[in-house]
């Protein structure tokens, strides 16, 4: 079978993950998004997002730093999808001094597109010489057409406000850690961005099974997966879907893509949420967002060989 019968044969009969308006009219045409963090890079890259899209994804989350802008590029063409069959993301990094623009650019060479269709600015701490400036640059490039929506990544209530007292554009999205485990910490920075129609993008949702496996959550994460004939990381992504976020995940394993685009047939009731928040609050992680607070933006610097950089500007 062709990669274009499998593709027709999964949008036929893929459970729907749904569409997202975003606050400038665009639409995020699937709400779970296969990210490319701590992916690197080569075949086993173009591979591995190949069986993303083969399985029903058609929102990709990569970034600069991530190196692998290029093999996500040619695994996008390998599919034979056409533009407007996929959604692509991609990030700025202010690596070599580039002004956003400059950056987009050399991405949108190194994926082989004419436009990405959300650029967001990857770090507060990368806003450099200020938010305003660089904030000034993002607004350019949806005005050239490079991107069709900008947003921000790692972004707290601090950040929003400085970028808003200047934007004539406000952020279509804000891409943060989400899960329980830190949700009651993230949820003031939530509403404020639900306030102003920001979308709220949420990576790492499988935390509690990956990181802090054997916790509060484990034993609730179970017997609802039981109740749903489910695995306990489509749990997870179902209760990110109900808190209204637009999910990016990921793995290296085909059965575990696959069930996450199945996923979208979990329809979680309000005690089983409330369950599942009660039990992260009994974990709840302290210092809120892990790469919010550089720890894990410096590892993905180090794992992509930007270690300078990551010593440079991520320093805790």
């Amino acid at each position: 079978m062709s990669f274009d019968e499998k593709h027709e044969k999964l949008i036929i009969s893929a459970p729907e993950w749904g569409s997202v308006k975003l606050n400038d009219g665009n639409t995020i045409p699937q709400a779970v998004g296969f990210g490319t963090w701590k992916r690197g890079n080569g075949d086993f890259v173009i591979d591995l997002v190949g069986t993303a899209l083969e399985s029903g994804f058609s929102h990709i989350d990569t970034a600069e730093i991530y190196r692998n802008e290029e093999e996500v590029g040619q695994a996008l063409r390998n599919s034979g999808l056409s533009r407007d069959e996929f959604w692509i993301t991609t990030k700025f990094p202010h690596l070599d001094n580039n002004d956003p623009v400059t950056a987009l650019k050399g991405s949108l060479t190194k994926l082989g597109l004419d436009y990405v269709d959300l650029y967001l600015v990857h770090h507060p701490r990368i806003a450099l010489p200020d938010i305003p400036t660089v904030w000034k640059s993002m607004e350019e490039i949806k005005r050239l057409g490079l991107a069709k929506s900008i947003g921000v990544s790692n972004f707290e209530i601090s950040h929003l406000t400085v970028l808003l007292e200047n934007a004539e554009i406000i952020p279509a999205v804000n891409q943060i850690e989400f899960h329980p485990y830190n949700y009651s910490t993230q949820l003031p920075l939530v509403k404020f961005c639900e306030k102003l129609d920001i979308v709220i993008e949420g990576y790492s949702p499988l935390t509690p099974l990956t990181s802090r496996p054997n916790g509060p959550l484990s034993g609730p994460l179970e017997s609802i997966a039981e109740k749903h004939k489910a695995t306990p990381d489509q749990i997870l992504l179902a209760w990110s879907r109900a808190k209204g976020a637009v999910v990016i995940t990921s793995s290296t394993k085909k059965t575990r893509i696959e069930g996450y685009i199945d996923g979208a047939r979990i329809a979680l009731s309000e005690d089983e949420i409330s369950t599942i928040d009660a039990a992260g609050a009994a974990n709840i992680d302290v210092k809120g967002s892990g790469r919010l607070v550089l720890g894990g933006f410096l590892a993905s610097a180090i794992w992509m060989g930007g270690l300078e950089y990551g010593r440079t500007h991520f320093q805790c």
